[in-house]
């Protein structure tokens, strides 16, 4: 467990020589197809294909591995931030295909650590139908009619005539502003 004392004083970097830390110069590489390619050479050493297996194999998911192995290039000033978005898609895929040779993902539960957007879409229905209901109990039975007529039980959205009774109205504009041609 990491206690919240172990980390840096506030203003410590103030203390070292600027530029000192490799992420506080230029990268070395600029490109996104050399970057690419770095990492895959990086990844085709068999040893590497190795570590990267045995992490997969103890439940780290691509996902958390390909943002850790890229930080890790940002951190040592090997490209920037937005040249790792550009290029996590092909590691992504990279990692994958290691899984798939080392037969990480037939035989176990395997875990890529992206959102399932279906689970998301059904986990706002069921939370939308608890808050219906704890509503209906609220109001009582003489409501329920209205409120589903206006929310159907499958519905996502608003109707479209919420808010239609409200008038706009324009601010009270006083001092400078008051002088203000109207547009």
């Amino acid at each position: 467990m990491i206690s919240e004392f172990e980390g840096p004083i506030p203003g410590e970097s103030l203390t070292r020589e600027p530029k000192s830390a490799p992420w506080e110069r230029p990268p070395e590489i600029v490109d996104p197809e050399e970057a690419i390619q770095m990492h895959l050479m990086h990844l085709s050493d068999p040893e590497r294909r190795e570590a990267v297996a045995d992490s997969l194999q103890l439940g780290v998911d691509v996902q958390s591995l390909v943002k850790g192995y890229l930080r890790s290039a940002v951190a040592n000033g090997r490209h920037t931030t937005d040249i790792s978005y550009l290029i996590m898609p092909i590691i992504h895929e990279e990692i994958l295909q290691i899984a798939l040779d080392a037969g990480l993902v037939e035989g176990e539960d395997f875990e890529e650590g992206l959102k399932d957007k279906d689970a998301d879409k059904k986990k706002r229905q069921v939370e939308f139908q608890k808050a219906k209901r704890k509503l209906q109990k609220a109001k009582g039975s003489t409501e329920t009619a209205q409120t589903e007529e206006a929310f159907p039980m499958d519905s996502e959205e608003l109707p479209d005539d919420i808010g239609s009774g409200m008038e706009e109205s324009e601010p009270d504009v006083k001092g400078f502003m008051k002088r203000r041609e109207k547009v």
